[in-house]
């Protein structure tokens, strides 16, 4: 059963423990020779906040290079799914990486960290296209002081189930018998026992489509994001819509033609959720809280050379941790 239907567009409605999912697509011409825009591109935009998009693409809050400059968080978690394309991150802990093309960065924030999420332009003779998925996870009262961690999951380890018509990339869950929870330690999604599921799903024509089992006590959301048209359990979806779907009935989803959508499900946490921009706590005290502790210790401070910290020229992806270890992916 459809509980709620809505269009979307940039930035997507989400149900507890999900707080937040975005949806970037943006195509960058080639970039120039500090892999960001050419100043022509700049006329019309509001730079610093460029959301509108325009000419196929967002600045955000970049000035030359697109993406995220140094900002803090606190109490929650970003997933961020990169489709295409390559994101430079770098944190008040020393962590950096470069990753795309399928990688995905889990960050558990905890007690806070302050980190930017760049998107180069590394290509100079050719478009630089970009998709990715943002999705921010709450972490329940125990766990939103813990120490902050993150955790690379390279794209040829994220499970795929492929059959002639789908194609299923599980983030986190388990689908048909393929389990894959790979979050940091002290995330909601590390306990199975919490089914935080996380599916890409494609379906490649409408002969055979996705099922999925009841889950009785889990929010589910489904964002369709391509395709025109798909059938939700008898009902006709047009177009890019976001379904909050009922956990207590098996899901059945067809399409006429090819059609993508993300499935977001979990245990709620069951805890009051207070909000105020990057932080994310129980109470207003514990808001409070949070902006002394950041005015006090910035997190950790940024020893970064510029706020929007981006890694040099070349396309190899990489991790570096807070402890100096580098991680690479294997193809």
């Amino acid at each position: 059963m459809i509980q709620r239907l809505e269009p979307i567009d940039l930035h997507w409605p989400t149900q507890g423990p999900f707080l937040f999912c975005a949806h970037h697509l943006d195509h960058y011409p080639a970039g120039d020779e500090k892999l960001g825009l050419n100043p022509s591109h700049f006329s019309g935009r509001n730079l610093g906040s460029d959301f509108q998009e325009k000419d196929g693409f967002r600045l955000y809050h970049g000035a030359e290079i697109p993406g995220f400059p140094v900002h803090p968080h606190r109490g929650f978690e970003t997933i961020t799914i990169v489709r295409q394309g390559l994101a430079d991150h770098a944190d008040s802990l020393g962590a950096s990486g470069r990753y795309g093309e399928g990688d995905v960065q889990w960050m558990t924030a905890g007690a806070g960290v302050q980190h930017s999420e760049m998107f180069p332009l590394l290509h100079q003779d050719k478009e630089n296209t970009l998709e990715l998925f943002q999705i921010w996870l709450n972490l329940p009262k125990k766990n939103k002081l813990v120490p902050p961690d993150f955790k690379m999951l390279w794209a040829d380890t994220i499970p795929r189930v492929v059959t002639e018509n789908l194609e299923v990339s599980i983030i986190s869950g388990q689908y048909g018998t393929t389990r894959f929870f790979e979050a940091p330690k002290n995330s909601w999604g590390a306990d199975p026992g919490n089914g935080v599921t996380i599916l890409l799903v494609k379906i490649k024509n409408g002969e055979k489509g996705f099922s999925y089992p009841a889950m009785p006590g889990r929010s589910r959301s489904v964002y369709f994001f391509d395709g025109d048209a798909a059938v939700l359990n008898g009902q006709k979806i047009i177009g890019k819509q976001a379904a909050f779907v009922s956990a207590e009935e098996a899901l059945e989803i067809e399409s006429t033609g090819a059609s993508e959508f993300l499935l977001l499900e979990a245990n709620p946490i069951g805890e009051p959720v207070v909000q105020y921009g990057p932080f994310v706590m129980t109470t207003k005290a514990e808001i409070e809280d949070t902006f002394r502790a950041y005015e006090q210790t910035q997190f950790g401070g940024w020893k970064w050379p510029r706020d929007g910290m981006v890694h040099g020229p070349g396309t190899e992806r990489f991790a570096k941790y807070p402890d100096g270890r580098i991680d690479r992916p294997k193809s």
